[in-house]
């Protein structure tokens, strides 16, 4: 891989949120930047760094304090109070890491989450480079923008919404926060809106997509702001096939033991299962896990479900037992290693953007079961934007019913409206692909955004 001129002298530190989520397309995009010829280091919190169940490959790891060493943000009484403490002590712990590194191999710029606005403040003092590194699709971001601008009032008012820049969107198609922006969805809107607190002073703004997957909305943005398409941030392997031996992000929170579902995929048939996960936070209700455990059950498909220890108790009755000829229950899987295995044929999500960029990524069907936050929206473009999937609806008490899910699974496995997903999925693939091959997109936004460091 062709490496910048003076690279190599260029030293930028990351700093990603401190959630699995988050982390994993940050530090995929820093092995890209490693493979370039840059140095990057890792500004992970302590306790992340102390709970990593693998290293990041040729990152080097040194960590700041968050405040809270001994837990992370799960012990502190709420995100809001996490987030202030966070800002205190960070922003002195990341300043004191800058300083570090000022002799020896001073850091010439800061990638940090767009979750993470004080540390562009600490960059500015600093006088290095700040950019902001934003998770989320473009699409997600353009509507926080216009709320955070006062564009967009919340609660959102039906039926219909018109932002510049995107399709005509029902309100429920608006992230979670924005359409009902009330109680604890009120005080969560207001953390995702601090990201755009100064993000107009940021020198870059990085994104977690491709051109050709949201064209005319970074067409938009890329009117307004100094903008980089630097996704889909899926290890090389999956992909380009560039950097050699890069077939994970480099990080995990959880243990993971691959043999037992491996050796089970491997004895079915090519597109015969289905994959079920819906992420690391997203909590179903005791009902909703029965609705979805019994539609698996009558779809008659083979399944891999991950359902976290803690959800284990909400599974029906011996559903384990009465089902193990078809199915698999597993606490936890890397999914990557999922989704490209022959055997699954389709993967229920829900619609986190981690895992839509890797079905993309990886050609993999969907069947749309959103929960909250981005997930809403990132649904509307899997089904109706993208056409790579369908949608299970949700009845009047918000649950998706066994018979929806039934047959949403037996329409995308095996009905005609499966074989057009098909088709479109693998349109999308070979996009992906392309955008991060040498020359595309994505891969020229890097070199571009790299060359910039290295001539500043």
């Amino acid at each position: 891989m062709e490496k910048e001129e003076g690279a190599s002298s260029t030293h930028v530190l990351v700093l990603p949120f401190p959630a699995q989520g988050h982390m994993n397309p940050l530090f995929q995009f820093s092995n890209r930047l490693v493979s370039k010829g840059l140095k990057v280091t890792l500004a992970t919190t302590i306790f992340i760094a102390k709970t990593m169940k693998s290293h990041p490959g040729s990152l080097i790891v040194d960590p700041i304090s968050d405040g809270f060493d001994d837990g992370g943000w799960a012990v502190a009484e709420d995100m809001n109070i996490y987030k202030e403490r966070f800002e205190a002590v960070g922003s002195r712990t990341l300043a004191e890491l800058v300083e570090k590194y000022s002799h020896d191999c001073p850091v010439k710029c800061l990638i940090y989450d767009s979750h993470i606005p004080w540390a562009l403040d600490v960059a500015k003092k600093l006088g290095i480079v700040g950019a902001s590194f934003f998770t989320q699709s473009c699409a997600v971001d353009l509507i926080y923008y216009n709320v955070s601008r006062g564009l967009l009032s919340t609660p959102v008012q039906g039926p219909t919404v018109t932002i510049p820049g995107l399709p005509l969107l029902e309100v429920n198609d608006l992230p979670s926060f924005v359409y009902y922006a009330l109680g604890s969805y009120a005080t969560h809107l207001s953390s995702v809106l601090s990201q755009f607190s100064n993000f107009e002073k940021a020198d870059w703004l990085l994104v977690n997509t491709f051109d050709k997957l949201e064209d005319e909305v970074v067409q938009w943005m890329s009117k307004k702001w100094r903008i980089k398409t630097i996704g889909p941030t899926v290890p090389s392997m999956y992909l380009d096939k560039r950097m050699e031996g890069n077939t994970d992000y480099g990080i995990n929170l959880f243990h993971l033991d691959t043999d037992p579902f491996v050796k089970w995929l491997n004895t079915k048939e090519t597109s015969s299962v289905v994959y079920v996960s819906f992420g690391s936070l997203a909590e179903l209700g005791e009902e909703q896990m029965e609705e979805l455990a019994w539609g698996l059950k009558n779809s008659n498909s083979y399944f891999l479900w991950v359902v976290r220890a803690s959800e284990e108790t909400k599974l029906p009755s011996k559903f384990v037992e009465e089902t193990s000829e078809k199915g698999m229950v597993v606490t936890w899987c890397p999914q990557l290693e999922v989704l490209a295995h022959r055997a699954v044929g389709c993967f229920m999500t829900h619609c986190g953007w981690n895992s839509t960029l890797e079905a993309l990524s990886l050609g993999v069907p969907m069947v749309a079961m959103p929960q909250w936050t981005d997930q809403t929206t990132n649904g509307k473009f899997v089904v109706d934007i993208w056409e790579v999937g369908l949608r299970a609806r949700v009845d009047e008490k918000g649950i998706v019913r066994r018979e929806d899910i039934e047959l949403c699974i037996k329409e995308v496995m095996e009905g005609d409206k499966g074989k057009e997903i098909k088709r479109n999925v693998k349109k999308w693939k070979e996009l992906a692909k392309e955008a991060v091959d040498e020359g595309g997109s994505s891969d020229k936004n890097i070199e571009d955004f790299i060359a910039g460091l290295v001539c500043d």
